[in-house]
């Protein structure tokens, strides 16, 4: 290797910053994001699972019947774990993103990643780094979305766990929800970041700060389209796991198979994208603000 060559992949290397102090700022915007994405969305979430998990088959039916029976709070029904668990997910999300960004950089000595493949890997590492929170708060939420009585979130935790354990309870749905989030996560990244080049190019910015609110909120709202119209049948499939009985009340026994055999024998390949309508519309205002207010808050943060 030349002096030039060796000088190149120095300076490459003190650009990636690996402080702590750039991580815990990664991890910080995302939690302001994720906390941000559950506030925006709730509502729709709790539409979408109950399309997802019932005899419903229109969203106004849902809302008609959870406004009758259950009252206008019920939409925000099992937002403490996900108020948290969001937050706590979003950041691991962003850190997982960024961590992977740097480790690729610093391995080829890029400047920058592209687009495809490396990107999508840097979002689905998200996904992978976000999976072990994000598989025990769905399974809590959608068990409280799903039912029509009020549910308290310690006396399901702990009947979850003394009759179940973690692995076949507290974690139930784990390998299904890995292969959800590396997908989503790779596929929403990606878009973001190819639409965030577009703009830079087309505008002639210099730097990423230069991009306006309104230019991050609409590439992050296609953003979130994106992802769940490429891996919203893993999320039905998903949803059907985790809103299961348990023990004798068991349709599936955990299994994903058994679930995807299920939709498909009594609702055909359509079952796959029950609940799709009101998923994409929250995603556009969820996932505008998440990106929105992670980019912003990472411009306050230095």
């Amino acid at each position: 290797m030349s002096n030039a060559e060796t000088v190149l992949d120095t300076e490459i290397t003190k650009s990636v910053d690996n402080s702590l102090t750039r991580k815990l700022k990664d991890i910080a915007a995302g939690f302001v994001g994720g906390a941000t994405q559950v506030l925006i969305g709730q509502p729709a979430d709790l539409v979408k699972i109950r399309l997802q998990t019932t005899s419903a088959t229109s969203s106004f039916q849902v809302i008609k019947n959870v406004i009758k029976n259950e009252g206008i709070l019920a939409f925000y029904k099992g937002t403490l774990p996900p108020l948290f668990g969001v937050g706590v997910c979003v950041s691991l999300q962003f850190y997982g993103f960024h961590e992977t960004k740097r480790q690729i950089l610093q391995y080829t000595g890029q400047p920058s990643l592209n687009l495809w493949p490396q990107t999508y890997i840097a979002g689905a590492m998200a996904g992978v780094v976000n999976t072990p929170v994000t598989a025990p708060v769905e399974q809590l939420r959608i068990l409280s979305q799903s039912s029509g009585k009020p549910v308290s979130l310690r006396e399901t935790v702990s009947k979850i766990y003394r009759e179940q354990g973690i692995v076949n309870g507290i974690y139930r749905g784990f390998g299904i929800t890995l292969i959800r989030e590396i997908q989503a996560y790779g596929v929403w990244f990606l878009t973001y970041e190819t639409l965030i080049q577009k703009i830079i190019d087309l505008q002639h910015y210099k730097s990423r700060d230069q991009i306006s609110t309104p230019e991050l909120l609409a590439s992050g709202a296609i953003a979130g389209n994106a992802l769940w119209l490429l891996s919203y049948p893993l999320d039905v499939i998903k949803s059907n796991v985790q809103s299961d009985g348990f023990g004798k009340d068991s349709k599936f026994g955990g299994s994903s198979l058994k679930a995807l055999r299920y939709i498909y024998s009594h609702h055909g390949l359509t079952g796959f994208w029950k609940g799709i309508v009101p998923c994409l519309l929250r995603a556009v205002p969820c996932s505008a603000g998440t990106f929105a207010s992670v980019e912003l808050a990472l411009r306050l943060m230095g």
